[in-house]
């Protein structure tokens, strides 16, 4: 069997370090923290998750749950360690994200076919390797993909949501129910903070006002759709948030029996849950403001914030116009 690099420990490196190891590949993984950081990442563990700890639907009837079904009977390394850290999210499959980062790194270090190399590569290995090296790629490595598949890849930004004490949530007004009541348990799994009409437009109000984060010049590029900043949504119109995150569609709040006209969820970050984190708020605000409307939220009044937003910069690669169906380039078959 040949040797393979695999250039970067994120989720997908660590995968295919796995399964090729599992195939008996000598593989190198390359993961370049502690020795270069990312304006993301805190730890310096593998497949460290910088935004979401869910990992969405286990449900088989859709593409999430099919998805995650097949990776398991392939032997997949992340549902092995995401099942060891997993905490209630009703059916979604969702971890305590520390937890998660450290039995990846423990069970990639003992694999007595993969080598770890902290070091960060600057140019495109010239044997067999994949390149899982992500979003937050150094401006070196970057330089040498560019060379390859030429300078027409899609950059934007991603963002991160806040992360609250559990003890500073007030549970007289926030209610435990997973929407649809598909929790694991009859009370629910996520956490949910009602709004009526007039609390949803103060809040709405205030977040259209508040202070954002507007980066550089040169950080001005597109949003990616499917995380957009709360903020940026609240400019596309009032019900906007409404019908999104904040959708209190199978949420009715047993206090009154009634559905809330708006919902902010929370989801559990860690297994004791003593963390939880703010679904959909991802946000450019800064931290000040983020504070301070954050905590117009019905049960958030006194929310302590162990972590607030942040926004990050991603770069993605236009795979169809320059990779085949393997993911590969033209010259490095």
């Amino acid at each position: 069997m040949s040797d393979v690099s695999v250039v970067g420990g994120g989720l997908a490196g660590c995968e295919a370090a796995w399964q090729l190891a599992e195939r008996g590949h000598a593989v190198t993984l390359y993961e370049m923290r502690p020795v270069k950081k990312t304006p993301a990442h805190q730890t310096d563990s593998l497949a460290e998750l910088v935004c979401t700890n869910s990992f969405k639907s286990e449900d088989t009837s859709n593409a999430h749950g099919l998805l995650k079904s097949e990776m398991r009977s392939l032997g997949s390394v992340l549902l092995a360690a995401a099942r060891d850290a997993r905490v209630a999210g009703g059916t979604a499959l969702v971890v305590d994200r520390d937890v998660f980062a450290r039995r990846i790194t423990e069970l990639l270090s003992a694999h007595p076919n993969i080598t770890i190399v902290r070091a960060e590569v600057t140019s495109i290995p010239a044997g067999p390797a994949v390149i899982a090296s992500g979003p937050l790629t150094s401006d070196a490595l970057t330089a040498s993909i560019h060379s390859l598949l030429g300078d027409d890849g899609l950059a934007f930004y991603d963002s991160i949501a806040p992360i609250v004490a559990h003890d500073s949530i007030n549970l007289e007004v926030a209610y435990f129910a997973s929407r649809w009541d598909r929790g694991d348990a009859d009370a629910g799994d996520y956490l949910n903070c009602p709004m009526n009409a007039d609390e949803y437009a103060a809040f709405i109000a205030a977040l259209r006002a508040a202070d954002t984060y507007e980066g550089h010049d040169w950080e001005n590029i597109p949003y990616f759709e499917g995380c957009l900043p709360i903020e940026v949504m609240a400019e596309r119109g009032v019900d906007t948030l409404r019908f999104g995150p904040m959708k209190p569609v199978g949420l009715r709040d047993p206090r009154t029996g009634k559905r809330p006209h708006a919902v902010v969820q929370l989801r559990r970050e860690d297994k004791t849950g003593q963390m939880w984190n703010m679904v959909g708020f991802q946000t450019r605000l800064r931290t000040g403001e983020q504070k301070r409307v954050f905590t117009m939220i019905p049960g958030l009044e006194n929310a302590e914030f162990l972590r607030t937003g942040s926004i990050h910069r991603n770069t993605y690669l236009n795979f169809p116009a320059r990779l085949n169906g393997y993911g590969a380039h033209a010259s490095r078959p």
